[in-house]
């Protein structure tokens, strides 16, 4: 299917590595131009080396978005060198385990605006670029946000947040067409993710006991299935989406997660 994204400029932030990094593969792969906001370096120059020497085109905007001024940054950069943007993809983030018993005020608040405000940030200062191009705007959220975790209290209230923003920008940016979703993954196996499971005692023992719970194969959201589902939202084949929550979970979220369980 032709999702019809040749030149297409998409904002994409956490866009060099994990779910973001497949990503930004994926836009790339379809033709059009991922914009990588991250601070790694080495690794955002790779992709974008990588994907330079396949003849797609990807660009590196080398920032962490801490301050609503680095996002500001991010889309005048963008726009200085392509004059256009037509997608956002609000990706970076991490779940840092501040929790309620063990956390603080402090930590609670500083979880939450780290998680959270550059989602606002980005689309706030690209709104005007993607009211002249009707683009898409995909906010990625986490199944904590709706099943909760334990001792992560400043992640989930974010993620949480992300979803309610999702509801609230689809409706205001309705008159400009512009479309705006959710994507909420579960399990994927990120850097990240092996970096959590490589605290337990027996790695493998933990891996084998959250895939078991996982209704659909019994296996892990791979990031690319992620991608997949978050560059059609990015798309005009999507083009009557919008104020969506879609969940790429393999059931986990809304399946009893008993099933299959000895």
């Amino acid at each position: 299917m032709n999702l019809n994204l040749d030149n297409k400029v998409i904002l994409v932030s956490g866009g060099a590595k994990g779910i973001g990094e497949a990503i930004t593969r994926t836009i790339a792969a379809e033709g059009g131009i991922p914009i990588i906001i991250d601070p790694s370096l080495e690794l955002g120059h790779k992709l974008v080396e990588e994907l330079t020497s396949k003849k797609q085109k990807a660009h590196l905007i080398p920032l962490r978005l801490l301050e609503p001024q680095h996002a500001e940054e991010a889309v005048e950069k963008t726009i200085g060198k392509f004059g256009s943007i037509d997608g956002v993809v609000n990706n970076a983030g991490a779940n840092d385990g501040i929790g309620l018993e063990y956390g603080s005020p402090q930590a609670f608040r500083k979880s939450v605006e780290n998680n959270l405000g550059h989602y606002y940030d980005l689309v706030h200062y690209a709104l005007p670029h993607l009211k002249s191009s009707k683009g898409s705007i995909v906010n990625i959220s986490s199944k904590t946000a709706v099943t909760g975790q334990g001792n992560t209290s400043g992640y989930t209230a974010a993620k949480g947040a992300q979803l309610s923003l999702t509801r609230e920008w689809a409706v205001e940016l309705l008159p400009y067409g512009i479309r705006v979703n959710a994507v909420i993954p579960a399990e994927v196996m990120t850097p990240l993710y092996q970096k959590w499971l490589d605290t337990f005692e027996q790695p493998d023992q933990k891996l084998a006991l959250i895939q078991n719970r996982i209704p659909f194969g019994n296996r892990m959201t791979t990031a690319q299935e992620i991608a997949d589902t978050v560059v059609f939202l990015l798309s005009d084949r999507s083009s009557h989406t919008t104020g969506q929550h879609i969940y790429v979970d393999g059931g986990y979220t809304h399946l009893d997660r008993a099933i299959g369980r000895e």
